[in-house]
């Protein structure tokens, strides 16, 4: 006889777990940034390690300033941005930290020093010479860089993390550090933030050329239906991995990197070790992807520079890394002769179609969260209640969800493009420090958690040949895409 697993709703969840924290303070901040619609800064004040930077003096930017001419926050100084960005952060993040029963002195002195590491490093790393891509050194007069790009940053803090964590306390990490340290919290935040910059982004290209964003759906059909089955079987048939590792690499290296294994891990329940792993291999290859693949596409795909903008989209696995290589191909591209009408053209097409790869990482996690339980996990001759796939369902996926669909109904109420002008000029600016700034503490958190020795009881290098195999073929799969569906378009009026 079947029989049916029962739940009763817990209530406390809503502010005991993480998951709901993190949509609950995401769309606090998200709130707080939308008066920006109307030139009303309430986060202006918040503070920006600006990469590239070579003068210590201009490598702060407080975002007020940088958005409004009027003199709300003209007189803060950078420092005192900080401290208050530290404090509101601090606030918040202990306040929840309370309520989900963590020692709150320690929490409180754990993110101290986790605030000090990411934001210290982060601004550290902006010097030009560490980030700078070759499309920028012209602007900022250098001839050579590591040129890796703001996203490389996270690089950095990675490998700073790392080396704290098996160097410096190799033996163990301190419990203070153990308790700031709270990946999957901040990544979690920084996903419901990126909502808005995926809704924002999408506006501006459906207004800007409907024929290219038809042609974006084919991104769609790339990611979802063709990059992770092949992923997947490549993982799971060939190498050898668990279904979870599998799941989590096939969204990360087919999907939106970071964003979508973090997803994909919390719908089907993966330990975190197995979204904090993949995010490090992701941000890693993203950044070589960066330093070749436009370069590749400049000298081969010249005579189609859609098809070159388009490829950088479909292939490279960050959003930061595919804006970066999108903006390098667009310069390398519009630089030689009679190629200059491009000039923006391809990044906007790189852009845009990664942006239509975004949108829909919270119907995947339903999607994967709904076959976990009704099909994977379910015991024969279990019926499992639709409210188990609640259970299941990430919650910071609502958030991600809710941020994009509210500015899209901003944007189709008042008009696409009048609005995409507004939400770039106040709400974005506020939302995308913050978002980085949360990945940035996950990527710090990652690498002083991760143990040299982990690596090898988890059987690393069968993920990371698993990824260079699946992101190969996922490559020549987007340039046949690229070329099939951008090359035949005529060159902008």
């Amino acid at each position: 006889m079947a029989t049916q697993t029962t739940a009763k709703i817990d209530w406390s969840s809503l502010w005991k777990k993480e998951d709901w924290w993190a949509l609950w303070i995401g769309l606090l901040i998200f709130f707080l940034s939308l008066p920006g619609y109307y030139g009303i800064y309430l986060l202006g004040w918040v503070p920006r390690a600006s990469a590239p930077w070579l003068n210590p003096s201009k490598s702060i930017v407080i975002v007020g300033q940088a958005l409004t001419m009027t003199k709300a926050y003209l007189g803060l100084s950078p420092l005192f941005s900080v401290l208050f960005f530290y404090l509101f952060l601090l606030v918040i993040l202990t306040f929840a930290a309370w309520l989900m029963g963590h020692n709150v002195k320690r929490f409180m002195a754990g993110f101290t020093i986790m605030f000090i590491l990411t934001f210290g490093f982060w601004w550290l790393f902006g010097y030009a010479y560490f980030n700078a891509t070759p499309d920028q050194y012209t602007k900022l007069h250098i001839t050579w860089s590591i040129p890796v790009g703001a996203d490389g940053i996270l690089i950095y803090l990675l490998l700073v993390g790392l080396f704290i964590s098996n160097v410096i306390f190799y033996k163990k990490l301190p419990a203070v550090l153990e308790t700031g340290a709270r990946t999957e919290w901040y990544i979690k935040t920084a996903i419901v933030l990126l909502g808005a910059l995926v809704g924002a982004s999408s506006l501006r290209y459906i207004s800007l050329a409907v024929g290219l964003v038809e042609r974006s759906l084919i991104a769609i059909v790339a990611a979802y239906l063709i990059y992770w089955p092949i992923s997947y079987l490549i993982s799971c048939k060939v190498f050898k991995l668990d279904i979870k590792w599998s799941a989590t690499l096939a969204s990360g290296v087919s999907i939106c990197g970071v964003s979508a294994a973090i997803a994909t891990a919390a719908a089907i329940g993966a330990p975190s070790i197995v979204p904090a792993t993949v995010a490090s291999i992701i941000v890693l290859f993203a950044a070589i992807e960066l330093v070749i693949l436009p370069f590749v596409a400049a000298t081969f795909l010249k005579w189609a520079p859609y098809a070159a903008g388009a490829w950088m989209g479909l292939s490279v696995k960050t959003d930061g890394a595919a804006a970066a290589s999108g903006a390098l191909t667009d310069a390398l591209i519009s630089a030689q002769p009679g190629l200059a009408i491009y000039k923006t053209w391809v990044l906007t097409t790189a852009v845009m179609t990664k942006v239509f790869i975004d949108i829909w990482i919270g119907l995947w996690a339903f999607i994967l969260a709904v076959i976990w339980v009704t099909r994977i996990e379910r015991k024969p001759g279990e019926r499992v209640p639709a409210m188990q796939i609640w259970f299941r369902f990430p919650k910071f996926v609502l958030g991600y969800l809710a941020t994009w669909l509210i500015l899209w109904g901003i944007g189709f109420t008042v008009g696409a493009t009048v609005s995409w002008k507004f939400m770039v000029g106040g709400i974005t600016p506020q939302t995308e420090l913050f978002r980085y700034f949360f990945f940035a503490l996950t990527f710090m958190s990652i690498g002083l958690t991760t143990r040299f020795k982990t690596f090898a009881e988890i059987r690393a290098g069968r993920m990371i040949a698993a990824y260079i195999v699946s992101l190969i073929i996922i490559i020549l799969i987007a340039l046949g895409l690229s070329v099939a569906f951008f090359a035949g378009l005529p060159p902008p009026k």
